[in-house]
């Protein structure tokens, strides 16, 4: 009868294997295990909220903010008052804007609806108009076009990104939005005898800014 002898490469195997074995199950127990996952979590978290802070970024890149950090507006217009005019390349129109959309305020041009920021600030800034009157020409201008609104602030550009036709009684034309936004509105449609049931409006986001010069 044969004598067993031993494979050495195999017993060599299984001594590594039980060693690697033990040594994992130690480590996995072991403060430094836990010091390594805290480690490794905390380099995730740190990576997440880089990517979350670039994309507010981002999405904040057109909010006019003056170097001084002052208000763009240190005084809220009075009811009534001019803030401005509201120029339209696609049709070379420019047209005051008054602060209020009452009846008295669409008479002598567009309305500031004042529950709304004003042109700049970011939000959503809406104006309003007669279709028979200053908006006469507003179904003419659509996506890509500029509004240029001009206050005491500086000069503001927008561009239509989108061109809605809504109920007159759809309030989501006065919604908050998360970037400088103009909304413009008028009736619809626009060759409509009576009381129109429709409502034209364009909303066009903060494409660039040129403040006033500041005071002394």
């Amino acid at each position: 009868m044969k004598r067993f002898k031993p494979n050495k490469k195999r017993v060599t195997y299984l001594i590594v294997g039980a060693f690697l074995l033990g040594f994992g199950l130690y480590f996995t127990s072991s403060n430094a295990f836990k010091l390594l996952l805290g480690y490794g979590m905390f380099q995730w978290n740190k990576a997440v909220k880089v990517e979350a802070v670039e994309e507010t970024s981002k999405q904040e890149k057109n909010v006019p903010v003056k170097q001084n950090n002052t208000p763009l507006y240190p005084v809220k217009p009075e009811k009534g008052e001019l803030i401005g005019e509201l120029y339209i390349p696609k049709l070379d129109q420019t047209l005051p804007i008054y602060h209020g959309t009452d009846e008295d305020d669409l008479e002598k041009g567009v309305g500031h609806f004042a529950g709304s920021v004003l042109p700049g600030e970011k939000d959503n800034s809406v104006l309003s108009g007669h279709r028979d009157t200053v908006f006469r020409q507003l179904g003419k201008v659509g996506k890509g076009d500029l509004l240029v609104a001009k206050t005491s602030a500086g000069e503001f550009t927008y561009k239509v990104k989108k061109v809605r036709i809504v109920d007159k009684d759809d309030r989501t034309v006065i919604v908050p939005k998360p970037k400088a936004t103009l909304t413009l509105t008028t009736c619809y449609p626009f060759d409509y005898i009576g009381s129109a049931p429709e409502r034209y409006v364009l909303v066009a986001e903060l494409a660039s800014t040129k403040y006033a010069a500041d005071k002394p």
